[in-house]
């Protein structure tokens, strides 16, 4: 159920959930995020549902989302009943304010993410305005989602592209595994230059699943900040 944020940066992500939520209308097939701001977006559409009637269908991109989404009373559906989403709402680590470009992953729900934001006819990323960088990469590592098997060679491979790669791990030593079991490699490699070639190189190694770059995916940003919300949308070259 909704809350009210404890810190300003929680308040400014949920005032950018609540305001990509109002793009929901009536009748239509969403697809759910994860992560910090995401979660507002779940609630206020659990709100809406309750209160005002709302009818959607709703694909998460999370168990942890699944979760939520069912305690909030949202419909959930399959993509063997629904194949193509209306529109997709999920918040972002880095986005580069020109293109729209993306990281995404850091929530460890990058696979499912992707997923769903490609069958959907709109994808709308919310978070606060601290997530905007010039170049990819400047602030947050790439997960990179690996199979179990192997993944000390994919990370070798991963490091000969140039990155300084971590295979996240829990609090008590042991890896982290994605909702498909899989494994993930945050990589630091710096500012992107080339976000779309380095992509390229990452999905040719034998063992990588998925990749969070996000790349001409998001239709339009809604961030919040101290100075209220900024929409934006790709600029065209």
């Amino acid at each position: 159920m909704t809350a009210t944020p404890p810190d300003p940066a929680a308040a400014f992500k949920q005032q950018a959930a609540i305001k990509a939520a109002s793009l929901v209308q009536d009748g239509m097939a969403v697809g759910l995020g994860t992560g910090s701001t995401a979660k507002f977006v779940v609630a206020e559409l659990g709100r809406r549902v309750r209160e005002e009637g709302l009818r959607i269908r709703a694909i998460p991109t999370s168990s942890v989302t699944e979760k939520q989404a069912k305690e909030e009373g949202i419909p959930l559906t399959t993509f063997g009943e629904q194949p193509e989403l209306d529109i997709a709402i999920d918040g972002a680590d880095e986005i580069e304010p020109r293109t729209l470009n993306l990281i995404k992953g850091l929530g460890g729900a990058l696979l499912w993410e992707k997923i769903v934001a490609s069958a959907a006819k709109q994808f709308v990323v919310v978070a606060d305005a601290s997530k905007y960088v010039d170049h990819l990469g400047a602030k947050c590592p790439l997960p990179v989602e690996v199979i179990p098997f192997g993944w000390e060679k994919v990370a070798r491979q991963l490091g000969e592209l140039g990155a300084h790669v971590t295979p996240r791990r829990n609090r008590d030593g042991s890896f982290y595994l994605t909702d498909e079991k899989n494994l993930i490699m945050d990589c630091v490699f710096g500012p992107m230059m080339e976000p779309k070639k380095l992509g390229r190189s990452i999905l040719e190694i034998v063992g990588v699943v998925e990749h969070g770059l996000f790349l001409h995916m998001a239709c339009q940003t809604i961030t919040a900040g101290p100075e209220g919300i900024r929409i934006l949308t790709p600029q065209q070259d």
